[in-house]
């Protein structure tokens, strides 16, 4: 565990149980959602590559326009 987290846990040690509670919940969602956010994006790992794929045979077909000449 790294110096900051320890002194973060011990600080929140000093808190009343329920605040705990409630400090302890927001790195527990932020992680849960970070391991979501990774399992979906391996799982959309082909769809991107065909996107990109898409993309880039548009761009040379010069079936693109520069963002800037967008109405």
């Amino acid at each position: 565990m790294t110096q900051a987290l320890t002194s973060a846990v011990a600080e929140a040690t000093k808190l009343p149980l329920d605040e705990q509670d409630i400090l302890a919940a927001i790195p527990l969602e932020e992680i849960a959602s970070e391991q979501r956010r990774s399992r979906l994006f391996a799982k959309s790992e082909h769809v991107l590559e065909a996107l990109a794929a898409e993309a880039l045979a548009d761009f040379k077909a010069g079936k693109n326009q520069p963002l800037d000449d967008l109405p």
